[in-house]
């Protein structure tokens, strides 16, 4: 391992395997309600789809953490969601219930999908992209995101959230033939989606697999790792060299199988992940998270002790600082102002201990 430490954009030399004084650090969510300045932005926007399609806002709220905190990570302010419907899916988000979209249950629903007006649509979210990326400060990089096509599907055939998963089961389970031209559409679609955002200005980008852990071995091989691997193999024959960051939130005993299959350069690590099977994974492959977002929320002693046991059992591999999900709403600003000072002042702890 080779140190960066006075390189320009540690975060990518972390996802390359290299090591620093003290690791990088971003937030899944970070641009989001907790921040005073986020609401702001959001209530000038209009609708949460209408800040997504507008550049000038969604860019300005992409930026707001890095401003306030110093991330060493901005993320596109977007959503998964974008991808359904850009391929001609009913989206509405419905304030305190989340998105709502007109169910796709069966082969013969999935006529009405089409990737032909798919950069039409997404054409704002490049635009936004290219704002940000020249904006960021020099040592920061630009994350760009696609939901992967297992939890994608999920959103597309459950019409929403789910608790049991039962109708995207049936299909999956009872039509794996029409299950899969569904999932195929998605790979080709993620694709091409996150190939324009490379091509925009993105430098990493991350697969979000919020709902991986729903399933079951055979079907989370299947459906989730095969999948990711194809979108990675083909994103990466368009733009070589692009860090991607797998997020297959609750693999639990498959995160070492889902890494080697899906050939990622990281792998997002959920609340449930152990330090101990964090540091084993942290020998083949870089590792980002896993703090709990519910200490961020409470902050204080239980907040220190927790990101200490993190940097002390990970700090010196490869390793960004993330949570395990993302920031809840409620999170005092504060709170995550002195957890970015924790990780600044690291190296000067270290020492101490």
């Amino acid at each position: 391992m080779t140190s960066f430490a006075a390189q320009p954009k540690p975060f990518l030399h972390a996802l390359k395997g290299d090591t620093a004084d003290r690791p990088p650090f971003w937030l899944m969510r970070q641009a989001g309600r907790y921040l005073p300045e986020y609401r702001k932005v959001r209530a000038r926007a209009g609708s949460f789809l209408d800040l997504c399609y507008t550049p000038k806002l969604a860019a300005e709220v992409t930026l707001q953490p890095l401003r306030r905190y110093g991330m060493d990570a901005a993320i596109l302010f977007s959503d998964i969601l974008v991808v359904p419907h850009a391929l001609g899916q009913e989206l509405a988000y419905v304030e305190g219930e989340g998105p709502k979209l007109a169910p796709i249950r069966t082969s013969a629903d999935l006529k009405r999908l089409t990737t032909g007006r798919l950069h039409e649509v997404l054409g704002p979210v490049y635009e936004t992209v290219r704002l940000v990326r020249a904006e960021l400060p020099e040592e920061a990089a630009l994350i760009g995101f696609a939901g992967a096509p297992w939890t994608v599907a999920t959103y597309m055939v459950e019409g929403g959230g789910s608790k049991d998963f039962g109708h995207v089961k049936r299909f999956a389970y009872g039509d794996p033939g029409g299950f899969g031209e569904l999932i195929r559409l998605l790979v080709e679609a993620t694709t091409d989606y996150l190939s324009r955002q490379i091509e925009a200005g993105a430098e990493a980008i991350q697969l979000f697999d919020t709902w991986a852990g729903a399933l079951p071995e055979d079907a989370f091989r299947r459906w989730v790792m095969e999948p990711t691997r194809a979108i990675v193999e083909a994103v990466r024959k368009k733009h070589p060299g692009i860090p991607v960051i797998g997020f297959p939130r609750g693999a639990g005993s498959l995160y070492e199988a889902y890494a080697e299959t899906a050939g990622v350069d990281a792998l997002g690590l959920d609340t449930a992940v152990t330090l101990d099977e964090a540091q084993r994974l942290q020998k083949r492959v870089t590792v980002q998270g896993n703090l709990d977002p519910a200490l961020l929320l409470v902050g204080g002693e239980a907040l220190e002790r927790a990101v200490h046991d993190r940097l002390a059992a990970l700090g010196a591999g490869p390793y960004v600082f993330n949570l395990g999900h993302g920031v809840m709403q409620a999170t005092p600003p504060e709170h995550v102002g002195a957890l970015a000072e924790m990780i600044r002042r690291w190296p000067e702890t270290r020492k101490g201990l």
